[in-house]
């Protein structure tokens, strides 16, 4: 099920992470401290990795979604999305 704008602001800290699903690979990661990490699951070259889409709320709910989307063509294509990061670091 889809995560709406008040399901991730009202998402509270628990004792252990916990992850709430978006779709297509997407969740939001919950950690004991309060912090909230976009993240996306995919498989590339038959290993299953997670690409870092950002902190919540400093990326929103549809800024995720569209970095989501644009990797999720890069995969669409051929290319791993997180090598294409790794010269801009």
């Amino acid at each position: 099920m889809a995560l709406s704008d008040v399901k991730v602001r009202s998402a509270k800290p628990e004792a252990k992470a916990y992850k709430l699903t978006d779709g297509d690979g997407m969740v939001l990661l919950v950690h004991p401290n309060g912090s909230k990490y976009w993240r996306l699951r995919y498989r590339f070259g038959g290993k299953e990795k997670m690409l870092a889409l950002g902190k919540y709320p400093e990326v929103s709910l549809a800024d995720a979604r569209a970095r989501r989307d644009e990797a999720r063509k890069l995969l669409a294509n051929g290319v791993d999305p997180s090598e294409t990061r790794k010269p801009l670091k």
